[in-house]
C-alpha cells in the first residue's frame, strides 16, 4: 500500500501456509478446466522471472509480535512464495515482452512499532529499492495466534503487490491499485474471516476487498484467465483514463461492467435467500412431522 496509507490461485498457487486450502471459491468446471490449464502451463515460467533481493529487519526481536512471527511461519519460505505467486498472477512469462514486471531491485520487510498495519514505499536510495513497513502491534496482541500464519502472510502478499505491479506512471487511482493487491491476496486463498463476497459494494473502486471481488468476477465469469494481467500490463502502458480505460479493455464502461456485476450479486444472494427459505420450511416440516407421530 502507498504510504501513508495502511492496510489493514486452476492448479494451487504454491503455499506458504501449510493450513491454508487452495482455490476454495466455485465456477462453471469448464471454466475452471480451462483455467486451470492456462495456469499450469504459467507456472513453468514463474521462476525464471528476474526476484528481486529480500532482505528482513525486525526491529525489536522480544515484541510479542516478533515472537510470532517468527514462531508461526518459514519467514524464506513464505516471502519468496509470495514473490512468485504475485509474478505468476500479474505476468505471463519472462519471454513474453506484452507482461513485463518494473524493475524492483530489492524489497526490504521492516518488522516495527507503528500505528497501523503496513505500507509500501520505495527507499531512501531510489524508488527501484522498496521497504515494506508491517506493524508489530498487528501480529500480537491484535491477531488470534491460530490465524497469525494466513494473516501474515496475507498482508505480505498484498504489499509485495506494491512491490511488483505498474501504477500508470502515477496516475492509476488508489482504489484499483488496492484492489488488484487484495484479489492477488484472495486468489492465494489469503482472505480473511472478515472479507465477504456477497457484499454489494456502493462503487467498483472503492478498493481493498470490494474492488478484489470485482476483479475477481470479471477474470472468473466474464473476461477469463488473465484479465487481471491484462489490467496491470495496460497500467505499464499508458496513463489512466477511466472513459477510455476500461472500453479499450473489454468494449464497456467500468460503469456498465460495475451494474452488471451489482445485478450479478444480488441475483445470487436473492437465489442463496429462496434456498436459505426452503430449508427453513423443510427444518419446521420434519418438526411438525415428528410431533404428529408422536
Amino acid at each position: 500500500m502507498p504510504p501513508p496509507q495502511t492496510t489493514t490461485a486452476a492448479k494451487p498457487l504454491p503455499s506458504a501456509v501449510s493450513s491454508a486450502t487452495q482455490d476454495a471459491t466455485s465456477s462453471s468446471s469448464e471454466g475452471h478446466s480451462r483455467q486451470k490449464h492456462d495456469e499450469q502451463h504459467d507456472e513453468q515460467h514463474t521462476s525464471l522471472f528476474p526476484h528481486p533481493k529480500l532482505r528482513l529487519e525486525v526491529r525489536d526481536i522480544t515484541h510479542p509480535g516478533a515472537v510470532l512471527f517468527f514462531s508461526s511461519i518459514h519467514a524464506t519460505k513464505t516471502i519468496t512464495t509470495a514473490v512468485a505467486n504475485v509474478l505468476r498472477l500479474l505476468y505471463h512469462s519472462p519471454s513474453d515482452p506484452s507482461t513485463k514486471p518494473p524493475p524492483t531491485r530489492s524489497i526490504t520487510i521492516v518488522f516495527r512499532d507503528m500505528p497501523g498495519v503496513a505500507y509500501t514505499t520505495g527507499s531512501d536510495l531510489d524508488d527501484d529499492h522498496k521497504e515494506i513497513h508491517f506493524a508489530l502491534d498487528h501480529i500480537a496482541p491484535n491477531t488470534d495466534p491460530s490465524r497469525a500464519p494466513a494473516e501474515i502472510t496475507g498482508v505480505l502478499t498484498h504489499e509485495i503487490v506494491h512491490c511488483l505491479q505498474w501504477n500508470a506512471r502515477g496516475t492509476c487511482p488508489g482504489g484499483l491499485i488496492e484492489g488488484i493487491a487484495d484479489w492477488v491476496r484472495l486468489r492465494c486463498d489469503l482472505a480473511p474471516p472478515h472479507w465477504k463476497r456477497d457484499h454489494v459494494p456502493d462503487k467498483w473502486d472503492g478498493g481493498y476487498q470490494d474492488t478484489a471481488y470485482f476483479l475477481e468476477y470479471l477474470e472468473r465469469e466474464r473476461f477469463g484467465c488473465g484479465f487481471v494481467r491484462r489490467v496491470n500490463e495496460k497500467l505499464r502502458l499508458h496513463k489512466y483514463h477511466e472513459e477510455t480505460f476500461w472500453l479499450h479493455l473489454t468494449g464497456m464502461t467500468v460503469g456498465q461492467l460495475f451494474k452488471e456485476y451489482v445485478e450479478h450479486l444480488k441475483s445470487e444472494n436473492s437465489k442463496k435467500g429462496q434456498e436459505g427459505d426452503r430449508g427453513d420450511k423443510s427444518d419446521k416440516g420434519d418438526k411438525t412431522d415428528k410431533s404428529n407421530t408422536e
